[in-house]
Order: C-alpha cells, then structure tokens, then sequence
C-alpha cells in the first residue's frame, strides 16, 4: 500500500478514536461508530495502531466482541438506551422549543433504540474472542 493511502488511513483511524473518546462525554456523538472506523482504518494501515485499539483495556474487548458478531453485554446495551433517553429527553423537553426539532430528537432516539435492542446481546461467561496472533494482551502468550 503506497506511503500516502497508509497515512490517511492512520490519521483518519486516530481522528475516529479522538471523535469515539469525546462521544463517551457528549450523549449526542455516537461512540461505537467512530471506534469502529477507527479498527477498520489502523486494520488497513497500521497493526501497531490496529493492536493497541483492540488490546485496549477501556475499549478493546468492546471492539473485538461487536467486529466478531459476538454482540455487547447487556449491562452496556442498557447504559447506552437509558443515558441516550434521558440526555434527548432532558434536551426535547427542556431545551428545544420547536414542535419538529422535538419530533427528529425522539425520532432518533427510537432508530438508536431500535437499533441497539437488535444488537445480539452477549451472555455472561461468553467464550473470549481470540486475538490475532502479533496483538497478544500484556502478560498473555498468544496462541
């Protein structure tokens, strides 16, 4: 892959974990999304960056579980439903006086809803995704 296409892959994947870390704090910048563009651009690009977002302790196991069709932990489906139903509540009901800006706001919140209740739901005790072999935990051997 030529020097240029490398770079914009890289400096596209870390301006995706930078948008992906900033919508951990602000409810409307989606997370998810952005992390994982952010795997797909350092996959193409750069196995050290690559490795280090999905060994990751904060988001690692996220990543690699919702790439792998593994799903997402109920405990976290949950948070994300409630913290997005009271942030565009708190902001339909309280901030936004426009009837139609009302409308789009519980609009989304219903197509996000929707869509993280479709997402599979992970069990607890679900076998550990398997990391590729050059991205192996600290401490852990790789098999």
């Amino acid at each position: 892959m030529k020097t240029v296409t490398k770079t914009l892959f890289i400096v596209g994947g870390s301006l995706c974990v930078g948008l992906g870390i900033l919508g951990m704090f602000l409810p409307l910048l989606p997370t998810t999304p952005f992390l994982l563009l952010a795997a797909f651009c350092y996959s193409r690009s750069s196995e050290r960056f690559y490795c280090w977002l999905i060994t990751n302790r904060w988001c690692g196991e996220y990543i690699r579980n919702y790439r792998e069709g593994r799903g997402v932990p109920l405990k976290q489906k949950l948070m994300a439903i409630v913290l997005l139903w009271l942030t565009i509540g708190y902001a339909a009901l309280f901030l936004v006086s426009l009837w139609w800006v009302k409308l789009i706001l519980f609009g989304i919140a219903i197509g996000v809803t929707a869509h993280l209740v479709r997402i599979k739901t992970l069990k607890p005790g679900a076998p550990v995704p398997c990391l590729p072999r050059e991205c192996s935990l600290p401490g852990e051997e790789s098999i």
